[in-house]
This record gives C-alpha cells, structure tokens and sequence, in this order.
C-alpha cells in the first residue's frame, strides 16, 4: 500500500515522522476520511470543508495540499498505485502541527505541518446491516470540542473496546442523560415517526454522511427534528441507527442487551440506506477508467 507523507509518496511501511512531532507527543493534529467509491471521492467539499475547518480551530497553518484539487490529485495517485479503483475504499488524511521541541504553548517561528495520507479497501457490513446491530451505552467523557475531529481521541477508542468487549458494534454516547453520538458514528432515532439527533454543536462532530441523511430524509417527506432525545428514550423508540462515512445508515436492534422496537431492522432505516446507497452507487462506473498517475 502506497502512503503520501510530506509532499512525497512511498510504501506505507516506509512512512515515519519525527518522535517530536506534536502530533505523536500531544495529539495536536486533525484528520479527515473521504469514502472512495470506484476512484471517485464521495462529497469531497464538504470533508474539505470540514478539515480546513479544523485546522483554523486549532489554529494550524493551512498547507498548500488542504485543496480540494491537490488532495484529490493526491488520492488519485494513492487509489490508482493501491489498486483500489474498483469497489469501495476510505482515503485519511492527517495534519498535525509539525515537528519542535516539546512545550506545552504553540511553538514560536515558522513550523511546516506534517501531512499524512493513506487508502485502505473498506467492506462494508451488509450481513450485519441486514440484521440489524446491537450496541451498548457509556457516559460521554470527552472534551467540550467535540466538533473538531482532532487525532486526540483516547475516550473514543476506550468506549470502542468497552463494545467490542461486549460483542457489540458501537458504543453510544450520554452526557447528562442526553444521547450524542457514537465512538465514531452520529445516532439518529426515530420516536412517533420523526428523525430525532443531536442538534450540531460543540457537543457533537457534524457528520458528513449525517448531514447527507437528514436531507434525504427530508427530501421524503420524512419530519427531522434537531431536538437530542435522552438515553431513558431509547426504549419508546420505534429505530435507532447509526450514520458515518464507513457506517452508511446501520439499524440497531439491541442497546444494552434490550430490543429497540420490535427488534428488526425499521423501515426508515433500511430506505435511507438504499437512497444512500443510490448516491454512492451513482459515482460507481461500470467499468472504471485507469486514472493517472501524478508525479511524487
């Protein structure tokens, strides 16, 4: 698997960074993951928009690659040299501040951020999908920036484990008795059959493949409320599923051992998924075209 690091491309294996890069000693980076569907990036403007949006957060220099047109050139020649072109795969990008010396302030003078990218294959889980997933719920314990999709995510990767643990697909996330969102996914329920999710704020990250469902659903004729609903809900609720770039529309039948509606995958869930799947499919050529390659 090919990597890009710094303005150049190099097997994956070869990649590194300075163990004084602020991204490995405090996690002061952002990242970002596009769905690449037969070479096509999904929505890419809005995941631009999203990193350049992070990055101005944390006050972090753009780089000249956080374009849409470089960082397409880039996984152009990541997707092509991967032989990923055909089927599903995810494209991350990393930035972090950049290497200096280890000091809790912003380092003083000019530091060139450190940029990182990558493709894998992603298979998606439709035996799951089709039966619908179960998940588990934890306290929400991280920081008030939730917005940010920074690399620092030690409580997401923690709540993970917990549902892996318990043979579960996700954990979701209660802050004051308020559902917020998943590990790495956005949750959304339906309750006397309208779309009930967090409202976006710094509570939350504003999902791209959240963004996209709530206006298909929209677009059917199908009531949203941006009104959080809390974890004493979820038994009245008629669906829960969980939404996100590698997820798609997931319906949850179990939460913490107890069935959520009649236990089956609901019929809100499994149309959102097919109308996204539509849009996905879409970019999907019958047979995709060699893209070219770009020179390191």
């Amino acid at each position: 698997m090919l990597a890009y690091l710094n303005g150049h491309f190099l097997p994956r294996s070869a990649a590194s960074i300075p163990v004084d890069d602020r991204g490995f000693v405090f996690g002061d980076g952002v990242y970002e993951v596009w769905r690449a569907v037969g070479g096509s990036l999904f929505e890419s403007e809005r995941h631009v928009a999203r990193l350049q949006r992070g990055l101005d957060e944390l006050k972090i220099p753009r780089p000249d690659v956080a374009t849409t047109p470089r960082l397409h050139d880039i996984a152009r020649r990541l997707l092509t040299d991967s032989d990923l072109l055909h089927g599903d795969a995810t494209f991350y990008v990393e930035v972090t501040r950049g290497v200096a010396p280890r000091t809790h302030h912003f380092p003083k003078g000019t530091v060139s951020p450190t940029i990182y990218a990558t493709v894998n294959r992603l298979n998606t889980p439709e035996e799951i999908r089709q039966r619908g997933a179960e998940c588990i719920t934890m306290p929400d314990v991280r920081w008030l920036r939730c917005d940010i999709k920074s690399v620092q995510l030690l409580p997401n990767v923690l709540a993970k484990q917990a549902a892996e643990e318990q043979h579960a697909i996700e954990a979701i996330l209660v802050r004051d008795g308020v559902v917020t969102e998943g590990s790495h996914t956005n949750v959304i329920g339906v309750l006397d059959g309208v779309l009930r999710t967090h409202q976006t704020n710094n509570l939350i990250l504003p999902g791209v493949t959240r963004a996209i469902v709530l206006e298909i659903a929209r677009s059917l004729g199908i009531q949203v409320s941006e009104d959080a609903f809390g974890a004493r809900e979820i038994p009245r609720l008629e669906e829960l599923f969980l939404v996100g770039t590698t997820t798609d529309v997931m319906p949850l039948v179990r939460v913490d051992g107890n069935p959520v509606g009649d236990g089956k995958p609901g019929p809100i869930a499994r149309r959102l998924q097919a109308e996204l799947r539509a849009r996905l499919d879409a970019l999907r050529p019958a047979d995709p075209p060699a893209l070219a390659s770009i020179a390191p």
